[in-house]
């Protein structure tokens, strides 16, 4: 359904991302942020069902500055060579690349921002940080509870697995207090990755019901 594309930061960096674009008129846009292993199989299909819901979806290379078109699987090896990437992530730089694909798509419509894992954490920052976006919602983010002082500038969504071994519900408790205006979701038994079915932390019951929420919300704010 999509195709490869080539995006231009704001600094002259080009990096590459993936796009999958409706049948149909679009409703407007989402900007996928990928999780530690690159814009791979599952981040492309995530674009691919945004796709089908009636949205242009784009997920950019935001590793694209370290090791260009990096993508990984879920083995235990995999994940760790794909840890090298967060180990002093450079979040001005994945921002730059998040606003690259927020500028290539706005044309079309409203803006949204999705991510998981790291991406999380990019789309929390990204919408206190950047323009042209109407709604973010991240999935499991482990640096959120380090941004939550910044103010979302759009209506945000959380979603966190109870059984996180990264991110402790104490970490969530005080991404609650000091956002109360964020809608914080706790999923029950899920650990990290719950919404990824190729992963073996995925929970069929939980992404379930995470995603529906998450194009719940898409749906009334990018109007």
């Amino acid at each position: 359904m999509g195709q490869d594309l080539k995006l231009k930061a704001s600094d002259g960096f080009e990096l590459g991302g993936y796009r999958a674009d409706p049948a149909g008129a679009p409703k407007g846009a989402i900007v996928v942020i990928q999780e530690i292993f690159g814009v791979n199989h599952h981040i492309r299909s995530v674009c691919d069902r945004l796709a089908q819901e009636g949205y242009v979806a784009i997920a950019p290379s935001i590793f694209d500055r370290i090791e260009p078109n990096f993508q990984s699987g879920y083995s235990p090896d995999e994940v760790a060579n794909a840890r090298k990437f967060v180990a002093n992530p450079d979040y001005p730089a994945m921002l730059r690349d998040a606003q690259a694909a927020i500028d290539a798509v706005k044309s079309v419509g409203p803006v949204g921002i999705i991510g998981f894992c790291l991406g999380g954490s990019i789309a929390y920052s990204a919408a206190t940080k950047l323009t042209g976006l109407s709604a973010a919602v991240g999935y499991y983010g482990g640096a959120i509870v380090r941004f939550a002082d910044d103010k979302p500038a759009v209506p945000t969504q959380l979603h966190f697995g109870e059984k996180d071994a990264g991110i402790p519900l104490s970490d969530v408790e005080t991404i609650k207090s000091k956002r109360p205006e964020v809608e914080v979701f706790i999923y029950p038994g899920a650990q990290h990755g719950f919404h990824c079915d190729e992963r073996a932390s995925y929970d069929k019951t939980s992404a379930d019901i995470a995603w529906p929420r998450s194009l719940e919300f898409f749906g009334k704010h990018l109007r």
